[in-house]
């Protein structure tokens, strides 16, 4: 059963739809996601914030569309497993011979494969914007091509990891090697002098900011960092925090936005106001309340940064 879009609209007007037209006909004519507003596109650490790390990647990008999501940070894990990857197996499994496991088939695989999840995501509206590798610091060198050729055939713009410093030097000999940014993710205990000192090691060697542990380690004020180095922010993880009252980072726990001591606004809106490429990407970690559920709570945390952005 096929409807021109003049007979769909009368179809609308007269009698219930549903009964009617088969569900698939809608799909051609539903919005696609948009999550950039006033010109910064506000994104997901995904699936991480759907509590794993692992979930499916149809999966992922269903419950990404839902909330209305229009470009993520996506973990590798699901791209891979979508790929063929090996599972990572139980928990209490040799974690290195997972390890090699995986490394195997990744020197077999073919990162341009990815391309066919890039196109799915771009049908969708989701642009995947960053690629998240765990463990990057024990990749091989054939492994560590393979990181960033996977990251191109996604359309990322930039790759990212937690930061070590003396790992960042060999990474960002790659990064400048295939000319793609990665952006060092610190916590708590990590302070501007050590993405500095990063920095002195390639070109490509950048900053994914998470702003409530910047916060909460009480490591200065995260908008003048920002500022100063803007052209070096890949992308910042937007949460709120308390700040710590003493030397353990448990002491600054994750709150509801705009509870705690974050200056989420003011972020948005120096990124907002400078125009710059910065993806604000929301990392949900805050305990879901009672009565609730984690999707209600992360729509929350997007109406927040919205409503930040366009007033």
């Amino acid at each position: 059963m096929t409807y021109t879009r003049r007979e769909l609209g009368k179809l609308m007007l007269s009698v219930p739809v549903a009964s009617l037209v088969p569900r698939e006909v809608f799909a051609g004519f539903q919005a696609k996601p948009n999550s950039k507003w006033a010109g910064v596109q506000v994104g997901m650490n995904v699936p991480y914030n759907f509590g794993s790390r692992d979930l499916p990647i149809d999966e992922t990008l269903a419950k990404t569309v839902e909330l209305g999501i229009s470009a993520v940070e996506l973990r590798s894990q699901p791209v891979e497993l979508a790929m063929g990857a090996p599972g990572t197996g139980q928990r209490g499994q040799d974690q290195k011979a997972a390890a090699e496991t995986l490394r195997a088939w990744r020197l077999t695989a073919d990162p341009l494969k990815a391309a066919a999840i890039k196109k799915k995501w771009d049908d969708a509206g989701v642009r995947i914007e960053v690629l998240k590798y765990d463990g990057i610091y024990q990749f091989s060198d054939p492994e560590m091509d393979y990181a960033f050729k996977l990251g191109k055939a996604l359309g990322v713009r930039a790759l990212s990891c937690e930061l070590e410093v003396e790992g960042s030097k060999r990474v960002g000999q790659f990064a400048d090697k295939h000319k793609m940014m990665v952006g060092y993710h610190g916590h708590a205990s990590t302070g501007p002098e050590h993405w500095e000192e990063s920095f002195t090691f390639a070109k490509h060697n950048g900053v994914n900011l998470d702003i409530g542990h910047f916060v909460a380690g009480h490591l200065g004020n995260v908008v003048d960092y920002i500022r100063q180095h803007h052209d070096r922010i890949t992308h910042v993880h937007i949460k709120d925090r308390k700040g710590m009252t003493d030397t353990t980072e448990a002491s600054g726990p994750n709150t509801p936005f705009g509870e705690g001591d974050t200056p989420i606004k003011d972020v948005l809106r120096l990124i907002r106001d400078n125009k710059w490429p910065i993806q604000a990407t929301i990392e949900f970690e805050y305990k879901v309340p009672e009565g609730s559920d984690r999707m209600k709570e992360i729509a929350k945390t997007i109406e927040y940064c919205k409503a930040a952005l366009l007033a």
